[in-house]
């Protein structure tokens, strides 16, 4: 336990930071508990992400292999950009998937295979789900991160700074009564030294 000085000002300032550590707490607590449930609800998002990414592999299955023949896909779709917007969890800023651009190139209906429509339509989606996952992925570690610290924070108020403020308080409040004590048995003994001195001086002033 630290050093305290035990005197009135110092059982004063233990008070008002009991209170304040009181106050902040609550708030605390709450915000932990709101990171929580975006932490699940983060996780949701990937659930459902990842299950449409599962759908899409199985829609494939039946003619993946056709992707090994060279029919330039490249150049008929690709990631032209990625939109993000930026978005506020508990006063955590985070990146928030709004859209992403393909840009397609054209295609030669005569040259390339039919089944090549689905197979750029089913990588898209593919595409759109993986980046959707690595956005939600990035919330999810920036949320994470501020519930650490968050934690962190409730436990030292909860586990240190609450209970070391009450027993500073309540060590000061014992010095200080036994300190009134002591004053009230040194007077009451210095009355009575006086009491006693004057019976005599009056004997011998007699």
């Amino acid at each position: 336990m630290a050093k305290i000085k035990h005197t009135k000002n110092e059982l004063k300032a233990q008070r008002d930071s009991l209170k304040r550590f009181e106050r902040y707490l609550p708030m605390l607590i709450l915000k932990k508990q709101q990171l929580q449930s975006e932490i699940q609800n983060i996780e949701s998002g990937i659930a459902v992400q990842r299950k449409l990414e599962h759908e899409v592999w199985e829609q494939m299955q039946p003619w993946i292999k056709l992707f090994s023949e060279h029919v330039g896909i490249e150049t008929i779709s690709r990631v032209k950009e990625i939109k993000l917007s930026e978005g506020n969890i508990a006063g955590v800023a985070i990146p928030v998937f709004e859209e992403i651009i393909f840009q397609h190139g054209e295609i030669d209906l005569f040259n390339t295979p039919p089944w090549l429509d689905s197979g750029v339509d089913a990588i898209e989606r593919l595409v759109r789900s993986r980046t959707q996952i690595k956005v939600l992925e990035e919330q999810r570690a920036r949320v994470a991160e501020e519930l650490r610290t968050t934690t962190q924070r409730v436990n030292l108020f909860e586990k240190v700074k609450i209970p070391e403020c009450r027993e500073h308080i309540r060590v000061i409040r014992i010095f200080l009564g036994d300190e009134q004590t002591a004053a009230v048995a040194r007077g009451k003994i210095a009355k009575s030294r006086i009491n006693t001195q004057e019976p005599e001086e009056a004997g011998a002033a007699a």
